[in-house]
């Protein structure tokens, strides 16, 4: 019996050290794989998407796209060039250079004519952390969007910030306005203006996804540009029933072009306006050179 034993002690003890081997061979495996569902603060690339298109009334069409930066934490930054290109006139066609965290649905429009090929493909290639990515847009009739599909999708983006997904039939979305392009020489800042009016809908009260519609509100966000952006503050309380208007100071950490977006939200809907700031080095800076 002591021989028995002894033969089943050591078996397991190799069953054992074969789940251990193997276990730890499933630790480094995971340590290099990124798996689904697992969130990364940093280190992750961005993938470029195709979000959908809409007819406009001219006959052209609008293609929708936006972008997964996968990193809960870190921003990137891709100039336009081979890195972030699209296949159709120089390469740029209004794609951000900055990318936020997380999923970001219909952050720009591509418009094209009336005679696009229903199966010819619109090619956005984004190159990030060494993984190159497209997104390819064309006419799938499936891949046809309308304001009542937007709003569905605009709670997954914080920007858009949407509480009510079942918008009414006659709502539009808030119409923005704001200040022209900007020149400054660090270390000013710049200051923005925009102001958007809305028709009143929705009305404040409980949204169906678990949040209020307050009124219309206006953020802003860094689009492109070489250095980091600072606002303050970054968004405005809501309001319903007038106008509201959004002054922001913004600083900048290195001199470049930038383009700075602002977003207005009704709850539901949103429109942008962009505004174009030129950036100058310090005139200390210039002296040393």
């Amino acid at each position: 019996m002591a021989k028995r034993k002894s033969g089943r002690c050591r078996c397991s003890m190799a069953v054992c050290a074969t789940i251990l081997l193997f276990a730890a061979g499933a630790i480094g495996l995971c340590a290099q794989v990124s798996l689904p569902g697992v969130r990364y603060a940093r280190g992750q690339d961005v993938s470029p998407t195709y979000d959908g298109w809409e007819s406009n009334p001219d006959g052209t069409f609008t293609l929708y796209f936006g972008y997964y930066n996968r990193n809960s934490e870190e921003e990137i930054d891709v100039p336009i060039g081979p890195e972030n290109s699209f296949d159709l006139g120089n390469g740029d066609q209004g794609q951000p250079t900055h990318f936020y965290p997380g999923r970001r649905w219909w952050v720009f429009k591509v418009v094209v004519p009336k005679d696009w090929p229903q199966t010819k493909r619109l090619v956005w290639t984004l190159t990030t952390k060494g993984r190159t990515s497209q997104s390819k847009g064309w006419l799938q009739p499936e891949w046809e969007v309308d304001k009542l599909l937007m709003s569905k999708n605009a709670p997954q983006d914080p920007f858009l910030a949407a509480a009510d997904t079942n918008p009414r039939p006659e709502n539009m979305a808030p119409v923005i306005t704001g200040v022209p392009a900007q020149t400054i020489t660090l270390p000013a800042t710049a200051t923005l203006r925009a102001t958007a009016t809305d028709d009143g809908f929705p009305k404040p009260g409980p949204g169906d996804r678990g949040g209020r519609v307050e009124g219309v509100r206006i953020r802003w966000i860094h689009f492109r540009g070489p250095g980091k952006v600072q606002f303050d503050p970054d968004v405005s309380p809501a309001v319903y029933g007038k106008p509201v208007m959004s002054e922001t100071k913004v600083s900048f950490s290195a001199p470049g072009n930038y383009r700075i977006r602002a977003i207005a939200t009704d709850g539901a809907l949103f429109s942008t306006y962009d505004v174009d700031v030129k950036v100058n080095p310090s005139t200390s800076d210039e002296k040393a050179r």
